[in-house]
């Protein structure tokens, strides 16, 4: 019971966050919403698709058995501390950007945040969505929950790959001296 609690607790927690964030800037005509860095439909797919490993991670909290194997102990609880902590990347992420949040490439120029969370990762919230898809992965022992989270991780870099590409283009020599400091994941 307390697993599960603290899986919705997360989970909740990050969506009310983004949901609250893009309200506020929604007040404040901020367009959160940037240019698909990747194909549109691929981009949105990858953001629907994260509802598999999220969803499959409550399910199996919650009681209803996704996993073809027995799950240790250990590993549901090592998969709920990896959960949280990915969770808590992506909140540091959302905070930490503020106003310069963006879903894709910014349509305008932004400030480049390089505090916080930032002076470890250039981006943690993706780093904290894969945590969250591998601990997913190892709480359900699932095939399909394994594919979906692989096949999003590598969407979601090359997201990054070309995100970074119009973030040099947008800062200029700023970012490219960052990039040097920073690594992309850690």
């Amino acid at each position: 019971m307390l697993g599960l609690i603290l899986v919705i607790a997360a989970l909740i927690l990050f969506l009310a966050t983004l949901v609250g964030g893009g309200a506020a800037m929604r007040r404040r005509k901020i367009d959160m919403e940037g240019l698909p860095p990747i194909n549109k439909s691929l981009f949105r797919l990858s953001k629907l698709a994260m509802v598999v490993p999220w969803g499959s991670m409550v399910l199996q909290c919650a009681g209803v058995n996704l996993s073809p194997f027995k799950v240790p102990r250990a590993l549901e609880w090592v998969s709920i501390i990896l959960w949280i902590l990915g969770f808590g990347l992506m909140f540091a992420g959302r905070i930490g950007l503020g106003n310069s949040f963006r879903v894709g490439c910014a349509r305008e120029r932004t400030l480049l945040i390089t505090d916080g969370i930032f002076r470890y990762s250039r981006n943690p919230i993706y780093l904290g969505m894969d945590m969250t898809f591998l601990a997913a992965t190892l709480y359900t022992l699932n095939p399909l929950v394994l594919i979906v989270g692989a096949v999003l991780a590598v969407i979601h870099h090359r997201i990054i790959l070309a995100e970074e590409k119009c973030l040099g283009k947008m800062i200029g020599q700023e970012y490219d001296d960052y990039s040097r400091r920073v690594g992309r994941y850690l």
